[in-house]
């Protein structure tokens, strides 16, 4: 009978590896809405939802210094309660609350842009710096093409 091999705790599995999700945000069905406000309620709720609403008050409250309740929370997360919605202070206090990023993505993704971790900054310049590199490689080739037709090469 052949032996069974198994697999070092500390080896890493190739198939089980998954890159990381630099962007994260909302599935688009749960903030979709008839307007801005409507969205933006849906995005608060989304963000509430599992978690403990009198804590977020709390957490907001102490970030704020000033007295954020959980009735104010439901509020902000009701559509039918379009005349309370959350204001970019609290928006933050509730960002830094439940540190739910999705909510940065929510208003970045309405202007094309997107929210990421400063870890992945390199990356993009280093992506850049690589893209215009490409692009002058391009066109000294193109020099050097029309140089050779004009018999100067």
């Amino acid at each position: 009978m052949p032996r069974r091999r198994t697999r070092h705790p500390d080896q890493f599995d190739l198939l089980g590896w998954e890159p990381s999700q630099p962007v994260v945000a909302f599935d688009p069905r749960t903030v979709r809405a008839a307007s801005l406000a409507a969205s933006i309620s849906k995005a608060v709720s989304q963000s509430l939802k599992g978690r403990q609403r009198e804590q977020i008050a709390e957490r907001m409250s102490a970030y704020l210094d000033e007295q954020v309740s959980e009735h104010m929370l439901n509020a902000y997360a009701s559509e039918a309660r379009g005349e309370h919605i959350i204001n970019v202070v609290r928006f933050i206090a509730l960002v830094e609350a439940t540190g739910d990023r999705r909510l940065l993505e929510f208003i970045a993704e309405l202007f094309d842009w997107a929210v990421i971790e400063r870890r992945y900054l390199p990356a993009i310049e280093l992506a850049e710096r690589l893209e215009k590199r490409a692009e002058m490689d391009r066109d000294i080739e193109a020099a050097r093409r029309q140089l050779k037709r004009g018999g100067v090469l």
